[in-house]
């Protein structure tokens, strides 16, 4: 065996890291089309339940930090999402973070909830239309933390399933007949599609076009939320990518 000398390469762009749900379809590849191709990505996942019920996302609680602890340990993220809504109103944001950082190093934490919460700040959003794929036990406490937040939900609608391989399987004309539908009950600044198991980025234009408001998703804001602060290209859809800067 001959031995050879080696350099070390410069170190690229920092990384963004992903927590997925073990259910979840959809999440990895709306990301990897709204962040450069350049841009670093690192996945782990975490067990999930089959149906969403308080108790199984609760339950994911207790998964995050070994979860965390799967990245590569010399990695520190300029940023690090955890990809459940619902959970993250279970769970709650800075518990997630805690649990999150005990297993990895990242500058900022964030999941969709929090990103929805910011992007609507941004966008001075304070009434969401808010279209859910689950049923109201679950839907209620997100809109409940929403409220907390100062961002009303006068219009609500869902397909009530409760099982991931369900929701995944939700059509695109059926996500955007509904989104239509509640933007069309009024008085409302946005429409929120909520889940990032739900494939929503190619209806959002379409959105956008027919009720002239901002059109947001569970995927859209939290990859906006992770890039805008570290000032990382994004190719984010819909009015929030205005945003970017």
């Amino acid at each position: 065996m001959t031995d050879y000398p080696y350099t070390r390469a410069a170190e690229g762009p920092r990384a963004l890291g992903l927590i997925v749900l073990q259910a979840d379809e959809t999440i990895e590849s709306e990301f990897r089309r709204m962040i450069s191709a350049q841009q670093p990505l690192y996945v782990s996942r975490v067990p999930s339940g089959a149906e969403v019920t308080p108790d199984t996302l609760n339950e994911m609680s207790h998964h995050l930090t070994r979860a965390a602890k799967l990245f590569p340990r010399p990695v520190h993220f300029a940023s690090l999402g955890y990809g459940c809504t619902s959970a993250s109103a279970q769970i709650g944001a800075a518990r997630i973070a805690d649990l999150i950082r005990l297993g990895t190093a990242a500058d900022q934490v964030t999941d969709p909830l929090t990103a929805l919460i910011a992007a609507c700040r941004a966008l001075a959003v304070t009434r969401l239309a808010l279209l859910s794929p689950y049923t109201a036990n679950v839907s209620d406490r997100l809109r409940d933390v929403l409220s907390g937040a100062g961002i009303a939900t006068p219009a609500m609608g869902s397909f009530n399933e409760a099982r991931e391989e369900n929701v995944v399987r939700i059509s695109r004309a059926s996500i955007r007949a509904a989104a239509l539908d509640l933007a069309a009950q009024g008085n409302v600044d946005a429409v929120f599609l909520s889940c990032t198991n739900l494939r929503t980025l190619d209806v959002m234009d379409a959105i956008e076009t027919e009720t002239s408001l901002p059109c947001l998703s569970s995927n859209q804001v939290m990859a906006w939320h992770m890039t805008h602060p570290a000032g990382m290209a994004a190719k984010i859809p819909g009015k929030l990518g205005f945003m970017q800067g």
